[in-house]
């Protein structure tokens, strides 16, 4: 499909990051496969992962397609951006039209990325999954890679007000070793993989952080940070 919105809206967004003052540290973009249909399952602490997620993968060369509620393809300003991007609106009270344009979107080659959790963690830890992104994999026969964003809560989040100033914030985006499932596979135990993948990931992620969680608003209290306790 052709990208006439995509290129610009990256020299955009790569100028707010500049702003910012980010740090970034990417890791696994080797993961990521250079042709062919694949899904980027990602955790959700923030308003700006699916941006980071997407100028992480720059590298290797995709554009990737998100699956994003229809809410924000309604707002006159990021509606027609989004379309221009060719990401997925989804109907969050009938899922079905998403799904099946998701998966020709699989077939047709395309990056597609999922936050599985359904919406952003508020207390930044992995809530329980849905089970959409293995239901795809499995119909589309695609690898789903595993990514894990970590910082960009300390930005802008959910229930905090928004910190856009120049603080020279790190953010770590790592996307992990790919995880096949065929026709055959059981949805519950594939979700189950994806999840503990996806923690595993997310607390080396966590160790290897250069700043101090100790008693930090944007960070879980398993780390001894003040976010709410998570609620499963």
């Amino acid at each position: 499909m052709a990208d006439l919105v995509y290129p610009p809206v990256i020299v955009a967004i790569k100028a707010f990051w500049k702003y910012l003052g980010l740090k970034f540290d990417f890791q696994g973009e080797e993961n990521i496969p250079r042709d062919g249909g694949s899904i980027l399952a990602i955790n959700h602490i923030g308003y700006l992962d699916f941006a980071l997620t997407g100028t992480a993968a720059l590298p290797a060369g995709r554009y990737v397609r998100f699956m994003a509620k229809k809410e924000i393809f309604n707002n006159k300003l990021a509606g027609p951006l989004m379309r221009g991007m060719h990401h997925i609106s989804v109907d969050r009270s009938n899922g079905s039209a998403s799904f099946v344009t998701a998966l020709r979107a699989l077939r047709a080659g395309e990056i597609i990325g999922i936050f599985p959790e359904g919406t952003i963690s508020v207390s930044f830890e992995i809530k329980e999954l849905k089970s959409g992104a293995v239901r795809l994999a499995m119909g589309a026969g695609v690898p789903i890679v595993p990514t894990i964003v970590w910082g960009s809560q300390r930005i802008w989040t959910k229930k905090v007000k928004r910190n856009l100033r120049r603080q020279g914030v790190p953010i770590t985006v790592a996307f992990g070793e790919p995880l096949y499932f065929d026709k055959k596979s059981d949805v519950e135990a594939g979700e189950k993989l994806l999840r503990e993948t996806m923690l595993k990931m997310l607390h080396e992620v966590q160790e290897k952080y250069p700043d101090s969680h100790e008693g930090q608003r944007w960070a879980p209290v398993r780390l001894g940070g003040t976010a709410p306790a998570p609620l499963n």
